[in-house]
């Protein structure tokens, strides 16, 4: 005895749509809040390439010194970090054509690096300048 099927009798399936539609949206949520997400961090800014540095005589420039201590040294003069500024301020008036070159030493703090360039920059000098090693 054959069994006939009955033609109400519909195959089961499962309809991916809805799920297609959510994973879309999910993407489309995740591309939008990925493209305002913005990085924190120092502007550096560097010649283009083949262009000379900027010669400035190492007499108008204003040496700040940073060692592993965490002792702040403004053309050779051990200055407190509250004092930076107002150092940094005299000598650019002196020296109005310098530019402000920072020497950490390999161990100091970043954070105070960026606090005596914060200073540098309040009192109005705008080139300042990160030295790798100074010899």
């Amino acid at each position: 005895m054959r069994r006939r099927r009955s033609s109400n009798m519909e195959e089961a399936e499962v309809d991916l749509t809805p799920m297609l539609d959510v994973v879309f949206i999910m993407l489309i949520f995740f591309i939008v809040t990925a493209s305002f997400i913005k990085e924190v961090g120092i502007d550096l800014n560097r010649p283009p390439p083949g262009e000379s540095a900027k010669t400035v005589t190492e007499n108008e420039n204003i040496l700040i010194q940073i060692t592993n201590e965490g002792l702040i040294f403004v053309d050779r003069r051990s200055v407190d970090i509250r004092a930076v500024r107002a150092n940094i301020e005299r000598l650019h008036a002196e020296r109005p054509n310098g530019q402000v070159v920072v020497a950490p030493s390999s161990a100091s703090a970043n954070g105070l690096l960026v606090e005596v360039m914060d200073q540098a920059r309040l009192a109005g000098v705008e080139d300042i300048s990160i030295a790798a090693e100074l010899n």
